[in-house]
């Protein structure tokens, strides 16, 4: 078996006339939290797909738990949990029924008793076990599909951008639940928008217009970015900010609350620039945070691939 759980070289895939993978590739180590990153119509979920076998690829090559992604799709699906971004679990069925239904479907021994001891590892209670899926709250249903995700105790666990719309504490709790997972040696693939859930994972892909830009550890990311930034503190900084956007040495500009922040490539000097309008703002170089690293890499390659 491959010392990757995911193993994939130039995972190409089109629609009609758009290419919306190009020649993506990853490796994903056992026991990894592997964040995929990326805007809405990045090509994340269409790799996700590819990857698992649900999807048929263009051109490339690899290995999903071993298996060939082209040839042993079928045996890849059964020691897979994936969850879909979108509720798709039977709402007109109780909790316990959708847990057992799917126990079933994946082949797991006294579906019942895995049922009902699901419920009570993701502390769902009894007062739940009989409610119907359709009626819980996204929190909740965002537990259910873990649940149904993880019935048949898989392997690798794919996740597509499974905390979307729900509230702080229900993201807190599901990925308390996925190290959970990880310390029994389940290897995650979980897409996300969040930068929060971005620094939780142990290494991380980012994909923009069906391209890979960037992969690596959180701060491999931000160093390989080779980017400064500033923070910048005063009144009127729109004036400022509107100021700035003429300097071809800003590469971007971003509000912060208060603040803004004010990148340039390492490699030029701005020392000038932040004399210039240092009256009445004050300056303070800082760490690239990892969404002022992403929001560069939008912008460098937007002419490229847009």
């Amino acid at each position: 078996m491959s010392e990757f759980v995911i193993n994939v070289k130039g995972l190409t895939k089109s629609f009609y006339d758009k290419k919306v993978v190009n020649g993506v590739d990853l490796q994903v180590n056992k026991g990894d939290i592997y964040g995929f990153l990326g805007p809405n119509g990045s090509g994340k979920t269409t790799t996700i797909r590819m990857i698992c076998g649900l999807l048929p690829i263009d051109a490339g090559q690899g290995s999903c738990l071993g298996y060939d992604i082209m040839t042993e799709a079928w045996k890849i699906k059964q020691k897979v949990g994936y969850m879909t971004q979108k509720f798709s679990l039977y709402g007109d069925l109780s909790v316990e029924e959708n847990l057992r239904f799917f126990a079933r479907l994946f082949g797991v021994k006294n579906p019942k008793q895995k049922a009902l001891e699901m419920i009570d590892q993701l502390e769902m209670g009894q007062a739940r076990k009989s409610q119907l899926a359709g009626t819980l709250s996204g929190g909740w249903k965002q537990r259910l599909a873990l649940g149904v995700a993880t019935i048949h105790d898989p392997q690798l666990l794919l996740l597509d951008e499974p905390t979307a719309g729900v509230d702080p504490k229900a993201r807190r709790d599901f990925w308390d639940e996925i190290f959970h997972l990880a310390s029994k040696g389940v290897t995650t693939l979980v897409s996300t928008h969040y930068m929060d859930e971005a620094e939780r994972c142990s290494k991380l892909a980012y994909i923009a217009y069906g391209n890979l830009l960037a992969k690596g550890s959180c701060q491999e990311i931000i160093d390989k970015a080779g980017i400064q930034t500033w923070q910048v503190r005063g009144r009127q900084l729109s004036k400022l900010s509107e100021a700035l956007l003429d300097d071809p040495k800003i590469t971007q500009i971003s509000s912060f609350g208060l603040d803004l922040h004010v990148s340039a490539l390492i490699k030029d000097d701005i020392q000038a620039v932040v004399a210039r309008f240092q009256s009445g703002y004050e300056w303070k170089k800082i760490n690239p945070s990892l969404e002022d690293v992403f929001i560069h890499l939008m912008q460098q390659n937007q002419d490229n691939f847009a």
